[in-house]
């Protein structure tokens, strides 16, 4: 059975408090909503302190085009996967070499060359890795892209798997969008990067603990929801779609397909221990909490995440499990990760643990 060996996570440099971003939102959007004071009260209901931006906050002050922010993603990009997977393999015995599969997962900027093949070279891993880039999957990206993680390692019995999720939401800013879904976007995202081990094998991590098996996965896609979330492609770059219904769809629609997911495993939300939510945001967790009858405090890895990372688009669920896998895992605990993103759509990803 697939299992998670070690979970190594990396963000840029520039620490960006959440009053730092509201006073630049203000500078931004006064002349834009006359009682800007009110709209503003949303960096003040977001549970975030602090996020990590790719560029110090003076570069936002500046139009940038396309081709410049773009840019600026590739360089970020390979330099916060390179750290994040160097994070994850310390943790264990396997070298870069030994690494048979790649897989990237991102969203937030375009790369042809592919960012796998950029950080086979970036790295120097063997030229005879395989490579899986995943584009487009938005905060769904790093539960789909752990599903997909365990699938190719079921498939390739002794093969070692990174899954690396790289998101640079920063740098998708458009200085001339004066729209809300732009202002909550600033008060929301930061950039990050995640890097997840999986392999068959034991024996492959240098702790003697438990680890997560993955034991099944899921995905759901709902009809005609299309302009749920995503982004518009502009000439001055990607304008971001946030509809302000997702808490709402959250209540209606997420324990019609998760429970039924759950039965199938004879679990219920109740006897799951563990629960890794991606922080869409504090009104989206406070919508899990009121479609699944849970209490805050089974979301506490994803509100200290969202406190002090933000929403890091598909790396930040993967920063959730990290931040849980510091308490020890008990052999039997089950688990569940999940995350909504474009389409609009569910990935679901049950664990267990075994020592």
């Amino acid at each position: 059975m697939p299992r998670i060996i070690a979970v190594g996570t990396a963000v840029p440099p520039y620490e960006l408090r959440q009053i730092e971003a509201r006073q630049f939102a203000k500078r931004l959007f006064g002349e834009t909503f006359p009682g800007i004071e009110r709209l503003l009260k949303i960096f003040e209901n977001t549970a975030i302190a602090t996020r990590y931006v790719s560029k110090p906050l003076e570069w936002f002050e500046r139009d940038h085009s396309f081709q410049e922010k773009n840019e600026a993603y590739v360089e970020t990009a390979c330099r916060l996967g390179a750290e994040a997977i160097q994070r994850c393999l310390a943790q264990t015995d396997i070298a870069l070499d030994e690494i048979d599969h790649l897989l990237v997962v991102s969203t937030t900027g375009m790369a042809t060359p592919s960012l796998d093949a950029r950080l086979i070279n970036y790295l120097g891993l063997r030229n005879d890795v395989k490579r899986t880039p995943i584009w487009g999957l938005g905060c769904a990206g790093g539960a789909a892209g752990l599903a997909r993680a365990a699938a190719f390692a079921k498939a390739c019995p002794g093969d070692r798997v990174l899954l690396v999720a790289i998101e640079c939401c920063s740098l998708t800013f458009r200085r001339q969008d004066r729209s809300k879904s732009n202002l909550v976007a600033t008060s929301l995202f930061g950039d990050g990067a995640a890097a997840v081990l999986v392999t068959d094998g034991v024996g492959e991590a240098r702790s003697d603990g438990a680890h997560w098996e993955i034991t099944a996965s899921d995905s759901y896609c709902w009809p005609d929801s299309l302009d749920v979330m995503g982004w518009d492609f502009m000439d001055d770059g990607m304008k971001v779609i946030f509809s302000r219904d997702i808490p709402t769809l959250i209540k209606q629609e997420v324990k019609g397909v998760l429970e039924p997911f759950l039965a199938t495993h004879q679990l219920t939300v109740p006897r799951l221990d563990r629960l890794y939510m991606h922080p869409g945001g504090k009104k989206v967790l406070e919508a899990y909490e009121e479609a699944l009858g849970m209490s805050p405090d089974k979301l506490a890895s994803a509100y200290q995440v969202l406190k002090q990372y933000g929403n890091m688009s598909s790396a930040t669920v993967l920063f959730v499990l990290e931040q849980d896998m510091h308490q020890p895992l008990l052999p039997g605990e089950r688990g569940l990760l999940a995350a909504l993103g474009p389409g609009f759509s569910l990935e679901m990803v049950l664990l267990q643990a075994k020592g």
